[in-house]
């Protein structure tokens, strides 16, 4: 079969366009195409009163080679790729060797138990958090009564941060062995939605997330892996093997317990904070990488469809409308939208006490009222927080006490109107837009819970966005802090096996070890660990 991509037919084209707009392109006659099955539709929503669906189209024809001859260099049209997935190694029959261990159980250590799970190793999978839907309610307790439980929450437990979220599913890693379509098919599999393997930017949404993971979870234990929950580990066990780099023996738990084992997958996500100062004090090679700071902005749906849309805002196939704008300022920071929610909410994300951080997630349906999404400033280690490897950490926890403080000290998020911050004066009322932050926003002066260079550059980005989408600037819209969890501010590095540079054993991976940024990478980051833990173990 053949691939043909970037095929564009009007919005409300009727089902009988596709096939002759395909023969059409390929200058083909109607009885040459023997059938056709789309594999990925987007839209062009740069003319908005002319919005196009993008189509890839895997297409079967009477003479492919010919077709191909004839569009030699055309990337559009090309073979069909083989996007199966091949397991890497194979756990011997009857293996009862030490089993590896996975920490964390959100998206990479989902699947990293997942994978190792399908290739027989039977892996142990440790979180300091619960099960989901016991999860859930924690994380609820936080929205609705300002209760925070630091083990349980939008962070930690299962499914990870990610569970609390938009549910994004698409990333720009490259992928040349279709990992991605693994992670897509397996959750599909679980119970997301088919449209999720055709759409150019799939989405699952919180509650279809719950159900997801407690069907893989099933299926890790039913091929012989193990979960343990509000299982902490505290420390590593480690052996000095003469000259060359320390080995993994084991794990040992906050309660007391130890778990022998020579293999470790490190999957816990970007806050796991005292993880990483435990890492740092035994000696694993850490370093600082940049991150970003900065708030959510709101709008309301309706605002940022018609600015995306025009007269088609509102059409059933278009959805939600999203966007994504950056702007490089004067001071040479950049400042750009982070992990965009059409039709969400923005959400209570610390897991600390006495700290206040935000995220966003929405549902499948996106139908909540507002659109919201991270406003942020690039920062990085030399320049902001050169005191060493976990100073990125006291950054963040710096500035979400202050939001602690500026929002009343009781979860509250400190929130400003646009036009307030853009005038320099404190809010004392909401306008038009009213925010969705729970357990409540305190209007009042971000300036008292951010970096002077970050004020400064959303002074400068904020018009320029507002000119790019109209109503982005509008004094009504609604600033809410701050969100400092964009990404991890640590690297815990690794060699081309996967392991750590300096422990034998240890494998970082995810988004906390700086390796994934988002649900599908960090996915897609689980296998490769898995591969290259189940390699290990058979001695490949």
């Amino acid at each position: 079969m053949l691939r043909l991509s970037g095929l564009k037919l009007p919005l409300d084209h009727p089902a009988e366009a596709m096939p002759a707009a395909i023969c059409e392109r390929l200058g083909l006659e109607p009885r040459q195409l023997l059938s056709h099955v789309v594999v990925r539709r987007g839209n062009d929503a740069r003319r908005k009163n002319a919005i196009q669906l993008v189509y890839s189209v895997d297409i079967e024809v009477t003479d492919e080679a010919e077709v191909l001859e004839r569009f030699a260099g055309d990337h559009d049209v090309r073979p069909r790729p083989d996007t199966g997935y091949r397991f890497v190694a194979k756990a011997p029959s009857g293996w009862s060797g030490k089993r590896p261990v996975v920490i964390g159980a959100g998206p990479c250590g989902l699947f990293a138990g997942l994978i190792l799970a399908q290739m027989g190793f039977r892996p142990i999978i440790l979180d300091r958090g619960k099960v989901v839907r016991e999860r859930t309610k924690d994380t609820w307790g936080l929205w609705r009564r300002a209760e925070l439980n630091p083990d349980s929450n939008v962070q930690f437990g299962e499914g990870g941060a990610g569970t609390f979220s938009d549910g994004k599913l698409y990333c720009r890693v490259k992928d040349p062995r279709f990992l991605g379509r693994k992670v897509l098919e397996e959750f599909v599999a679980a119970g997301a939605p088919d449209d999720i393997l055709t759409e150019a930017h799939p989405h699952i949404g919180t509650f279809r997330l719950v159900s997801m993971v407690e069907a893989m979870r099933r299926q890790i234990e039913g091929l012989g892996g193990e979960y343990r929950w509000q299982h902490r580990v505290d420390d590593l066990e480690l052996e000095r093997q003469g000259d060359g780099p320390r080995k993994l023996r084991g794990v040992h738990l906050a309660d007391g317990g130890f778990i022998e084992t020579d293999h470790v997958v490190l999957a816990v996500g970007h806050s796991a904070r005292p993880t990483f100062e435990m890492l740092h004090r035994r000696g694993v090679h850490i370093e600082a990488k940049p991150f970003s700071i900065g708030v959510r902005i709101e709008h309301p749906q309706s605002w940022i469809d018609r600015a995306r849309y025009g007269n088609c805002a509102g059409h059933p196939v278009l959805g939600a409308a999203a966007y994504s704008l950056a702007h490089h300022c004067a001071n040479g920071r950049t400042v750009y939208s982070f992990c965009m929610c059409p039709g969400g909410r923005v959400v209570a994300a610390t897991s600390e006490e006495g700290r206040v951080v935000t995220n966003g997630m929405s549902q499948y349906s996106r139908a909540e009222f507002n659109a919201n999404s991270g406003l942020v400033v690039g920062i990085d280690p030399e320049r902001d927080y050169p005191g060493g490897p976990l100073a990125g950490i006291e950054l963040q926890r710096h500035w979400e006490s202050m939001a602690f403080v500026a929002g009343g000290e009781s979860y509250h998020a400190p929130g400003q109107k646009v036009g307030d911050f853009l005038a320099g004066r404190a809010s004392t009322e909401l306008g038009e837009v009213i925010p969705s932050y729970k357990p409540g926003v305190t209007m009042t002066d971000l300036s008292r819970c951010l970096p002077d260079f970050v004020l400064e550059a959303f002074h400068e980005a904020i018009p320029v966005f507002g000119r790019q989408i109209a109503n982005y600037d509008h004094p009504d819209a609604v600033m809410t802090g701050v969100e400092t969890r964009t990404s991890s501010p640590i690297r815990i590095t690794r060699g081309k096996d996967f392991q750590s540079l300096n422990v034998a054993g240890l494998y970082p991976a995810g988004e906390g070890a700086g390796y994934a940024g988002g649900i599908l990478s960090a996915a897609i980051d689980g296998i490769k660990v898995a591969e290259a833990v189940g390699l290990s173990i058979v001695g490949a």
